[in-house]
């Protein structure tokens, strides 16, 4: 009982389409990022973590709510990223509220800098994951403030989707 060629073919592409399935697990997103920010880029950026801030990173216990990004010295360093102290961790656990440096390669860095000097622009994390190598990532993005009017503009364009939504739905239940 052997397999074709075209068998094992296919069961690759399954097992490949498994692990891109697995690839990335959302552990925290800012969800006010996208109202109050027009986010113009993004770059994925690596966190420097202590042992037991990756535990609760793993957890799911970081919060990205009053979080922002700041140039110190040539690097991009978090600020505000709430991780709670993990529960099992001993007089090493780590402090929540530390500042934690971003990896990121030259180029993005000295791009990110640029536009970070122009009025309006800063960046801001917008979700932390686990990649599929089991590391941290932090997705930022370039952002630009939005007025309020924009804000505005932005909730009636979701009550009009709600609104034309429920009443497809109302119209495929008759």
């Amino acid at each position: 009982m052997g397999f074709s060629p075209d068998s094992r073919l296919n069961i690759a592409k399954f097992d490949s389409q498994i692990a891109v399935e697995k690839k990335q697990t959302n552990i925290a997103v800012n969800r006010k990022a996208s109202f109050e920010y027009h986010l113009e880029a993004t770059f994925e950026a690596g966190l420097v973590l202590t042992g037991t801030e990756i535990k609760s990173v793993r957890n799911s216990q970081v919060s990205l709510a009053d979080a922002y990004c700041v140039f110190i010295n040539d690097a991009l360093w978090v600020k505000g990223m709430h991780i709670a102290e993990y529960k099992d961790g001993s007089y090493n656990n780590h402090i929540s509220k530390r500042d934690r440096k971003l990896l990121l390669n030259k180029n993005e860095l000295r791009k990110l800098h640029s536009r970070v000097k122009e009025k309006g622009y800063s960046i801001i994390p917008v979700r932390i994951y686990i990649s599929e190598k089991g590391y941290a990532k932090l997705e930022i993005a370039l952002a630009k403030g939005k007025k309020t009017y924009d804000k505005r503009e932005d909730l009636k364009k979701k009550d009009a989707q709600g609104e034309m939504d429920r009443m497809k739905k109302i119209k495929s239940s008759r």
